[in-house]
């Protein structure tokens, strides 16, 4: 592979010995990477606002594996003091001192620890006890380690190497744990790369919920919790390297947007993995609960209040030290959208994502060639007027396409003893899969939107709701209501029917 996860920060240009890293370059530093590349890298360098490492590990079978590579400056600290465990021989080094230091750098493996020899005037009757000992204990083992064997469900053909690493993730230890222990370290980013790594190793794939174009999902286990496995193809590479890093940005974890746990790239010479952790929501996504339930007002509103304010957080920016970029999804949709156990939404599926740097007023577009769905797409992007360099472009693009979203949900809303049976946004003007044209014709020439049932003007929330949906889905993208403006419409709407989000 070219580029996997950014591997956290290491140290100074020297052994670790628990001493502190240098401080970090006052400028973009060049370095010289081996099996740690990006994508767009070039006669094995790279570019880092971090260091340059250099790490020779230990693997299977007793044969070195050396790396090398750029380390952004984030976690650092963390990283820089890890020397392997007792299970794996491991030996780190990093500099910052100069372009492409780390290419002198030679860190070796720290030596194994000589066994514990006792004296060999051993007396016979002690040595026979010891063996009577070990022989029962070991024999319990291999009778308890048998029963679990026979217990466990079948698993698929393919699976994520279990090897079993505690190294960074004591005993007892749960996800939710160690999520808060990271938001509390300051970071705000996630979990530390190589918790990431070792939980990726121990998740047991358990059965497969979906599959899309972009791969599979799995749902598995880790520790007895139940996680979401989404298992990219090999194809879908920059889809996966971009979700990875939107969810790895600082202060992106909200309670309406999907919980990321981990990630991880699997493989040898033939072939390659590529696996995106985050929680597991039995309902599934807001497409396959809507069709399969009918909503009050209450669980209406609740739906749409938590999808926009999931979307609200997404599109804002937060200034600081620390802050957060503002980022547009470009692919909303039902699909793209999972419901909680308490009837409340997340966002998911970040992998088309762009974000705003403001420092350069610039728009960082991922380099994925994958397009957003046709049957969501606003008329700017359909007939090719949007103007890319302009971050607020992709901002009103997807209020369009959550307006499309609420006209979704408010149809599976009951209201004088009638609901209409789900149905997609424009289902009785195009085809099932429609083409570009088919909803260029419809979108921008004819200026259509899905039709409001007639009940809607008979109840109060109905009728605010497609006001709501109309003042998003407007053709000018100058006149759609921001998120935030739609999430306080939606408050406002709940506390006039006095409905408690």
């Amino acid at each position: 592979m070219k580029h996997c996860l950014p591997f956290p920060s290491l140290s100074s240009s020297r052994p670790l010995d628990g001493s502190t890293a240098p401080a970090p370059p006052q400028r973009l530093l060049w370095c010289y990477c081996f099996h740690h590349c990006p994508e767009d890298s070039t006669n094995h360098t790279c570019r880092t606002d971090g260091y340059c490492f250099t790490m020779v590990e230990e693997e299977e079978g007793g044969t070195t594996l050396r790396t090398a590579g750029c380390l952004g400056l984030m976690g650092s600290e963390f990283q820089c003091r890890d020397t392997g465990n007792a299970r794996q021989r491991r030996s780190l080094e990093c500099c910052t001192d100069q372009d492409y230091c780390n290419h002198d750098l030679h860190p070796t493996l720290p030596p194994q620890k000589p066994p514990n020899y006792v004296d060999g005037n051993i007396h016979s009757k002690a040595l026979l006890i010891s063996v009577t000992v070990c022989s029962i204990i070991l024999a319990i083992i291999i009778v308890i380690c048998y029963r679990k064997y026979k217990r466990q469900e079948p698993r698929p053909l393919y699976s994520m190497g279990l090897e079993q690493d505690e190294t960074f993730i004591p005993p007892g230890e749960s996800l939710k744990d160690l999520i808060e222990q990271s938001q509390s370290s300051g970071s705000g980013s996630g979990l530390p790369l190589l918790v990431q790594r070792t939980i990726a190793k121990q998740i047991q794939m358990v059965k497969q919920i979906g599959k899309g174009r972009y791969g599979e999902v799995w749902m598995g286990r880790w520790r007895g919790e139940r996680v979401a496995v989404k298992v990219f193809f090999t194809t879908e590479e920059a889809s996966w390297f971009r979700e990875t890093e939107i969810y790895q940005t600082v202060l992106m974890r909200h309670e309406n947007i999907l919980g990321f746990i981990a990630a991880d790239i699997k493989g040898t010479g033939s072939w390659t993995q590529l696996y995106l952790i985050t929680d597991y929501h039995e309902n599934g996504s807001l497409y396959d609960y809507l069709k399969s339930t009918t909503l009050d007002s209450r669980a209406m509103l609740r739906l749409a209040y938590s999808s926009v304010s999931g979307l609200c957080h997404l599109h804002t920016e937060i200034f600081g030290t620390q802050g957060k970029p503002a980022i547009a999804h470009r692919d909303l949709k039902s699909k793209n959208i999972l419901v909680k156990r308490n009837g409340t939404c997340c966002i998911a599926d970040l992998g088309l994502a762009v974000k705003f740097i403001s420092d350069t007023n610039e728009v960082d577009i991922s380099p994925n060639t994958r397009v957003g769905t046709k049957r969501y797409m606003p008329p700017e992007v359909l007939d090719e007027s949007l103007t890319r360099t302009h971050f607020q472009s992709y901002i009103m693009a997807d209020m369009y396409s959550f307006g499309l979203i609420l006209w979704e949900i408010a149809r599976r809303c009951v209201s004088g003893g009638i609901v209409e049976e789900y149905q997609l946004p424009y289902h009785d003007l195009v085809p099932t899969d429609p083409s570009y044209e088919d909803m260029r014709e419809v979108v921008c020439i004819k200026r259509l939107r899905p039709s409001f049932p007639n009940r809607w003007s008979s109840d109060e929330c109905l009728r605010q709701m497609g006001k709501l949906m109309t003042e998003c889905w407007a053709h000018s993208p100058a006149s759609r209501l921001t998120a935030l403006r739609v999430k306080k419409t939606l408050a406002r709407m709940s506390e006039s029917q006095d409905i408690k989000l």
